[in-house]
């Protein structure tokens, strides 16, 4: 047995023959028991999900019997008996990944698949010699080989393959489709997704409904993609979500085989430190570990990082964190800190409504990989209590998530920020303010006047402050009530007050800010800070004007 982790390698004959595998066969004995007739499962990126589609192929594949000899001695599914194994190279399979489509219009998403579709096409060209395909259909076949297909013909690709293969072997087709909605996401990503959900609501909904030719469909993705914009009418769906219990233990590792696997390279000591670093996703009531995390832990000689770090594509997560208002970052803020978040979920994401629907944020960490499930769940009916699964992701969080809120701006960005806020240096903290400002706030943004920049500074305040402080908004203090307030939990250290004004006159810029200075003082706002024990309060005047600012400053 080899102790070599297969690190990017998601073809099953090659791990089986090269490299260390878990053993998953026991999906295939569960599909053949008691098989939907569409099954979709969703799981974050880079947990195994390509791998097991491979594994599915070779096993149940007429095509590749021959590789597949003696590629399952010993695994689970040959235990399971000759009733399991007599399926082994018996069924047409087709096999296809979305997750390399791509394109910066809809024409090369539309080429990129064509791409695709003429490699899959190629593998099945003795098809063109068969006796039995229909003469036409053979013709499609060399159109789409040779990419001469049109959008409309590659619409109905996958449904003409299935009966190809029908009519050749006269058995129904099992069809494999890896990343579903990956060309989705980047039509969305990109502005065309209209045009891309039309064309795969008739890709996917003219092999999957009412396809004599199909003996059952299994669909892996992130997301599951709302029924009514691409799965309508399709109603042999069986979605198998991180919140159900079905194929719970499919993806990921568990922790009996996280164990063994440690055994096996004479490791188990590090299980302490894999159990904190990697542990802790609840798919349904299954605990399971990231799967590309644990290998690579061990393939680096078991030092613990974030391996998960940028391994999916985050810019949804960047525009659903970029419309979150101050309560869900306060919430995001809390969950570094261990406290669970109780909200309601929205599982099938429309695209469209993302930035209007409040549940679409939590739904897309759930989803993604960057929360998971409490383990008192559900409080109530479609409302969970959302933590962070393990010290990777919380890592992963803080750099990932928390800093999206500015597209290009690193952690330091912030710290350096408010180091300069806390040590009264002024006019540097306000070239980098200025700086993240230009880089965030839209114009229209900026159109909303004092309540959004208002909302900015409480949103970073509260995003990148560590627990040795508290942040208060729109508390009464001497005689009003103030902007923003951060108070330090050690009293011995400096707080800060902090007033804005809002200008359509650039010229107007540094009278506005000691206007806001003035208010702070001659509404003793620094009461508040006295009544705690703080002695040093930094006092900021701060005025806006489109993406412009100016800072004034007192202690």
């Amino acid at each position: 047995m080899s102790t070599a982790m297969p690190i990017g390698v998601d073809d099953f004959k090659k791990v089986r023959e090269n490299y260390y595998f878990v053993d998953k066969t026991d999906f295939i004995r569960q599909l053949i028991d008691s098989h939907s007739d569409v099954t979709l499962i969703t799981r974050p990126r880079r947990f195994g999900k390509t791998l097991t589609m491979s594994m599915l192929e070779y096993f149940f594949s007429i095509d590749r019997k021959k590789e597949s000899q003696g590629l399952f001695s010993g695994l689970s599914v040959e235990k399971s008996g000759t009733a399991y194994m007599k399926h082994l190279g018996a069924h047409p399979v087709i096999f296809i990944s979305l997750k390399n489509v791509s394109g910066d219009t809809w024409e090369s998403i539309v080429k990129s698949l064509g791409f695709a579709l003429a490699d899959l096409y190629r593998s099945f060209n003795y098809l063109s010699q068969s006796a039995v395909v229909d003469d036409s259909l053979k013709i499609y076949l060399q159109k789409v080989i040779y990419e001469n297909a049109t959008q409309d013909e590659l619409a109905v690709s996958l449904l003409r393959l299935t009966t190809m293969l029908h009519q050749h072997y006269g058995k129904p087709v099992i069809l494999l489709i890896d990343e579903y909605d990956a060309p989705i996401q980047q039509a969305w990503e990109r502005g065309f997704y209209g045009e891309c959900i039309r064309f795969m609501r008739q890709f996917l909904g003219s092999a999957l409904k009412t396809n004599a030719s199909l003996d059952f469909a299994v669909l892996t993705g992130v997301l599951r993609i709302a029924k009514e914009s691409i799965f309508s009418g399709l109603n042999n769906l069986d979605v198998c979500s991180v919140l159900r219990d079905k194929y719970s233990t499919v993806f990921g590792f568990t922790p009996e085989e996280v164990a063994k696997l440690t055994e096996d390279i004479g490791k188990s000591e590090v299980l302490p430190e894999l159990k904190q670093w990697y542990d802790g996703y609840r798919f349904g009531s299954s605990e399971i570990y990231n799967p590309l995390s644990v290998i690579s832990y061990i393939d680096n000689q078991c030092l613990p990082r974030p391996y998960w770090m940028n391994t999916s594509n985050n810019s949804i997560l960047r525009e659903l964190v970029s419309h979150a208002d101050y309560l869900q970052i306060k919430a995001l803020r809390g969950l570094l800190h261990d406290t669970p978040v109780s909200v309601s979920l929205n599982e099938g994401v429309i695209y469209d409504q993302i930035g209007k629907d409040r549940s679409a944020l939590y739904t897309m960490l759930l989803t993604t990989g960057y929360l998971t499930v409490s383990e008192n769940i559900p409080t109530s009916y479609d409302r969970y209590l959302l933590r962070i699964p393990n010290e990777e992701i919380k890592r992963v969080y803080s750099m990932e998530i928390l800093n999206t809120i500015v597209e290009g701006m690193d952690r330091d960005t912030f710290d350096g920020l408010f180091d300069l806020l806390f040590t009264g240096q002024s006019e540097d903290f306000a070239y980098l303010l200025q700086k993240i400002l230009l880089r965030f706030a839209s114009t229209y943004d900026t159109a909303n006047k004092e309540s959004f920049y208002h909302g900015f500074m409480l949103g970073m305040a509260a995003l990148f402050l560590g627990r040795n402080y508290t942040v208060e908004s729109n508390r009464e203090s001497g005689y009003g009530r103030f902007d923003l307030a951060i108070f330090p939990k050690d009293t011995n250290k400096a707080g800060v007050l902090m007033e804005f004004k809002a200008t359509n006159s650039e010229a107007q810029l540094e009278d506005k800010a000691d206007e806001a200075l003035r208010q702070i003082e001659g509404r003793q706002y620094g009461t508040e800070f006295e009544k705690r024990g703080v002695s040093k309060v930094w006092k900021y005047g701060i005025a806006f004007c489109g993406k412009q600012i100016h800072v004034k400053m007192k202690i």
